[in-house]
């Protein structure tokens, strides 16, 4: 999983500055989410949220709303119309780079301006609101005396999280005329609503309320004991998950998607993440990173290419092994590969030059369980009998082209080149 840096233009002409938490594994799409009322996207639900959502195969973008964090913009300039604007252009923007969002997903009023910016985004599959407010004035009471001050004067200065902001009387307005109720009761979209019963910012009731006015398919997930700003790692992995999980049902990759690619073999393919070696592998629906150490020059994001040769060395014997096992019903408990990568010379080899090495796997298994000597033996047998061990010291052969791709066909922000390799 890597996190790349991203930007794009706002609903009100500024730029919006992102992050892309690539995801990792069986890929399951793309999300946006949208962080609570003077957060930012790097406060701890909206960092923990993507980044746990990506490993389990979503996507996310996370992105500071107009004025807000490393967003341009002044926060007197934007209301809560504003916000559910941002996250239109956010989605906008992903389309553009040929990551349509399927997944919207907000924390507090950011769940809340979610709800209300859901019907706006045709690719949507499924909306997900954590702690949101049943109706978006409920903010007005963090004022204080500044919120009547605002309305009298047209704005006044108040604390909120312990920085200072300037509300305005046109926020408050805004704010006061949003209708989430009736913007929820009319999607044709699966809801998922998760809250804690004891939240002291957002109290449950709320949550009563947003159910009541979805439409079927709708799930509610009790939080449990987590706080509103879900500060405990064991909250924020919960709710990943279950999002994650429920998600599954209902967000589906297209099947032309790049990002799903499902044809023979894999995709390598470049990224525009950090450093100059970075490339994402596609096969059949699951995402990985490949990378180059930083000593190479690379950044160090992911296991290099043969690292990945190691592992699949590894994984092939582990399962060949297991599949052996079990067929002759031996008590083997669990099985541990350990692989390295050398390149040595060749035995007996003198005056030997850098063409004369020759590539050395070492490979050691562990078993766990009640086997004898001579299964062990046996079982050491069949490790050199994996297919992936016999391919590797038989040899192999590659044929390889190259196609050539105009730069019409190339959708902005994905990598200049792509290549398939079929070993």
């Amino acid at each position: 999983m890597y996190s790349e840096k991203v930007s794009f233009e706002g609903s009100l002409g500024q730029t919006i500055s992102g992050r892309l938490e690539h995801p990792v594994g069986r890929f399951g799409g793309w999300a946006i989410f949208a962080h609570c009322f003077t957060c930012s996207k790097q406060s701890r639900a909206a960092v923990a949220l993507s980044r746990a959502l990506a490993q389990h195969g979503i996507g996310v973008l996370r992105f500071d709303f107009t004025g807000i964090g490393e967003s341009e913009g002044e926060f007197a300039d934007t209301d809560f119309s504003s916000n559910v604007a941002d996250i239109h252009t956010a989605a906008a923007w992903m389309a553009g780079q040929g990551r349509p969002v399927s997944l919207l997903a907000g924390h507090s009023l950011g769940g809340t301006a979610s709800i209300v910016a859901a019907s706006g985004i045709e690719t949507l599959k499924a909306l997900v609101s954590i702690a949101a407010p049943s109706e978006a004035a409920h903010v007005i009471s963090q004022f204080g005396d500044g919120g009547g001050k605002a309305e009298a004067d047209g704005s006044a200065q108040v604390k909120l999280g312990g920085r200072p902001f300037t509300i305005t009387r046109e926020l408050i307005e805004d704010l006061r005329e949003a209708r989430v109720g009736q913007a929820l009761s009319s999607l044709r979209l699966p809801v998922l609503l998760l809250h804690a019963p004891g939240d002291q910012e957002v109290s449950v009731d709320h949550a009563t309320a947003l159910f009541m006015a979805a439409r079927h398919p709708k799930s509610f997930v009790s939080l449990d004991d987590a706080t509103h700003f879900l500060d405990r790692d064991a909250d924020t992995d919960f709710a990943a998950s279950v999002i994650a999980g429920w998600a599954e049902r209902y967000v589906t990759p297209e099947v032309d998607d790049g990002d799903a690619y499902s044809g023979d073999g894999v995709l390598v393919r470049e990224t525009q993440g950090p450093g100059p070696y970075q490339n994402e592998v596609l096969s059949r629906g699951f995402r990985q990173i490949i990378d180059e150490p930083r000593k190479l020059g690379g950044s160090d994001t992911g296991p290099d290419p043969y690292s990945m040769l190691s592992a699949a060395l590894g994984g092939c014997t582990s399962i060949t092994l297991r599949m052996y096992a079990d067929r002759k019903g031996w008590p083997v408990d669990h099985i541990g590969v350990a692989v390295s990568h050398t390149r040595e010379h060749a035995e007996d080899c003198t005056d030997c030059g850098e063409a004369d090495k020759i590539d050395t796997f070492t490979r050691t298994v562990s078993i766990e369980g009640e086997v004898d000597e001579d299964q062990i033996a046996r079982l050491l047998e069949i490790a050199d009998k994996c297919p992936v061990h016999r391919t590797l010291e038989s040899g192999s052969r590659v044929r390889s082209s190259i196609e050539r791709k105009s730069r019409a066909n190339k959708v902005s922000g994905k990598p200049k080149n792509s290549s398939l390799t079929d070993v």
